[in-house]
């Protein structure tokens, strides 16, 4: 049943990877703007958080989020599974993480901590499958290091617990997020799983969401930091897909526009003055490129008063 659950959510090639602390319920409602049909990801949610605390910003989501799955960590799986239970109501699918390279999260023995821990990495997905009658994905890398690059066996363990889905970040916990992604190996998770497999990382721009689906052969990509500074590029890749047309980037005034309701959005979810400071680590996507980006960042993200922000930003256009 989740396999004819997946063909009607997964309308879209194109996918929101999971980002703490950025794709958060403000960034999601911005993208679906824009693309109707792309799976989107919510901020990887604590299974011990959730026995803990229930409620909370990060599980907010609008009618019109669908498809959108919700992603959560742990190692306990008794604990997923009770997340997966909580989270049914309102989520279209279940995502696993088990890629998260931070330290916090891998010294915890979650994340990508758990591609040390296939058996217990099984017995997570079989955990949560029993508490959701909803399709249930992972989202892996390579491996912990390059001399552990076992995706391809762990991506056949998953599906042998139970996986609908996969995606795979084309590297290995010991890069983190430097170098470039290896997406030429993705392809070989591909020849050997029959579920879908979404390929992420370092897709910033239509051509390089064209080149990783002709290296990797995955059924379609997973955008991650890409979107940051433009919530259109989802939807620009998916026009791109399917018609073989490329949209526009966007302008300089259409970006600042776009910012100006990101952080309004974000004051009305968090309250001016938390509002604005979390909104700080979007300014440099925002204005990258422009004259002077730098000295400018450097007033954005200090200044506190939103009216002396929106004066900032106007003169960028003047």
């Amino acid at each position: 049943m989740p396999n004819k659950q997946l063909k009607t959510l997964i309308q879209s090639k194109v996918s929101l990877a999971p980002m703490a602390g950025i794709t958060d319920y403000v960034l999601r409602s911005l993208v679906r703007k824009y693309s109707k049909s792309c799976l989107l990801t919510t901020e990887m949610i604590s299974s011990e958080f959730l026995a803990q605390v229930k409620g909370g910003d990060i599980l907010k989501r609008d009618e019109n989020h669908s498809p959108v799955s919700y992603q959560i960590s742990g190692h306990k799986p008794h604990l997923m599974k009770a997340a997966a239970e909580y989270l049914t109501p309102m989520a279209d699918m279940i995502d696993i993480n088990m890629g998260c390279p931070v330290n916090k999260v891998v010294k915890g023995q979650d994340g990508c901590a758990l591609m040390r821990n296939p058996e217990l990495a099984a017995d997570l997905v079989k955990a949560v499958k029993d508490g959701t009658d909803k399709p249930v994905s992972v989202k892996f890398r390579l491996g912990y290091t390059f001399d552990e690059l076992n995706y391809v066996e762990f991506g056949q363990k998953m599906q042998q617990a139970g996986a609908d889905f996969i995606t795979i970040h084309g590297r290995t916990r010991s890069q983190l997020y430097s170098g470039t992604a290896d997406w030429k190996s993705i392809r070989k998770l591909k020849e050997n799983v029959d579920i879908p497999v979404f390929a992420n990382g370092d897709i910033t721009s239509i051509e390089a969401a064209q080149e990783c689906l002709n290296q990797s052969k995955a059924d379609g990509i997973a955008i991650g930091r890409g979107v940051l500074g433009d919530p259109t590029l989802l939807y620009r890749i998916e026009h791109y897909l399917q018609t073989g047309k490329k949209l526009p980037v966007p302008s300089l005034e259409e970006k600042l526009d776009m910012l100006k309701q990101h952080l309004n959005e974000e004051i009305i979810l968090r309250g001016e003055i938390v509002g604005i400071k979390f909104f700080r680590k979007f300014y440099p996507y925002y204005i990258a490129g422009i004259k002077n980006a730098a000295k400018i960042r450097s007033i954005l993200v200090t200044e506190e008063n939103y009216d002396n922000i929106i004066k900032t930003l106007d003169l960028l256009t003047v």
